[in-house]
C-alpha cells in the first residue's frame, strides 16, 4: 500500500490503469500522446456508457441505484466516473456500495477490467470512509454479470498498476510495440504497428549485416 497523497493536477484518468494492464504502449498512446480513434467497436462501448450514463437513479426496496458516479483517489491519484453504483441499506443509517462496470464484449482472461473495476471501489472508499467488498462487470456480448472479489491479491495489483501508469504517464514516453494476437482487437492497431515496427531492424543490425556482408 502507497503512503503518498497526489494532488489534483496530478490525477490521471482511472480508465488509463485498465489501458495499461491491457498494454502500456496503448495507453502512452492515448494518455501520452493524445491518440485516439474509434472503432465499430469502441463506438458500440461508448454509447453502451452513455446510455448507462444517461440514466436517472433508481430506488428497488433496500436499492439506490446511481448512474455516472464522479470518483477520486488523491491515494492512488485517480479521477474518473463509475457507470453504476448500487448501494444496499444495511440499516438505517449505513449503505454499502457495490460498483458495476459496464463493457461491451465478453469476459477476459487477464486482469485488466477488474482492476479498473476495483480501482472505483478503492475510490468509493476513500470518498465514503467506508469498505467496499465486491462489485461486478457485466458484459455485453454475453449479456451476464460477472462478479468481483475485492481480495488483498486484487488490490496489491490495483495499486501497484496505478503506480506504474503515473510513472509511464510522467515520463512522457512511449514503450516500443511487441505484438501479441489480442493486438488485432486495439482499435489504435493502425497507429501503433506492431507488427511492423516490433520486427523492424535496428539501424544498428543492419549495418552489421552490410560490413560483415563479402
Amino acid at each position: 500500500m502507497t503512503n503518498k497523497t497526489y494532488s489534483e493536477d496530478d490525477l490521471i484518468q482511472l480508465s488509463a490503469l485498465q489501458h495499461f494492464a491491457f498494454c502500456p504502449r496503448q495507453c502512452a498512446l492515448i494518455h501520452v500522446e493524445q491518440i485516439w480513434l474509434e472503432s465499430g467497436l469502441t463506438a458500440e462501448g461508448r454509447i453502451m456508457h452513455e446510455k448507462v450514463h444517461e440514466q436517472d437513479r433508481e430506488s428497488r426496496g433496500n436499492v439506490r441505484i446511481e448512474y455516472g458516479v464522479p470518483l477520486r483517489s488523491l491515494r492512488l491519484g485517480l479521477i474518473g466516473k463509475a457507470d453504476v453504483v448500487e448501494f444496499l441499506r444495511l440499516n438505517k443509517e449505513t449503505w454499502q456500495p457495490f460498483p458495476v462496470e459496464y463493457k461491451r464484449g465478453k469476459p477476459k482472461l487477464d486482469h485488466c477490467d477488474m482492476i479498473q473495476l476495483c480501482a472505483q471501489a478503492i475510490c468509493l472508499e476513500e470518498m465514503l470512509s467506508v469498505s467496499v467488498p465486491s462489485g461486478a462487470i457485466f458484459y455485453g456480448r454475453t449479456r451476464r454479470r460477472f462478479d468481483v472479489s475485492f481480495d488483498d491479491s486484487l488490490r496489491k495489483e490495483t495499486e501497484e498498476t496505478a503506480k506504474r501508469t503515473h510513472q509511464l504517464i510522467t515520463s512522457g514516453k512511449t514503450p516500443p510495440p511487441v505484438y501479441e494476437k489480442r493486438c488485432e482487437s486495439c482499435s489504435l492497431i493502425r497507429e501503433c504497428l506492431p507488427k511492423a515496427i516490433g520486427k523492424k531492424p535496428s539501424v544498428k543490425r543492419y549495418l552489421s549485416r552490410m560490413i560483415e556482408t563479402p
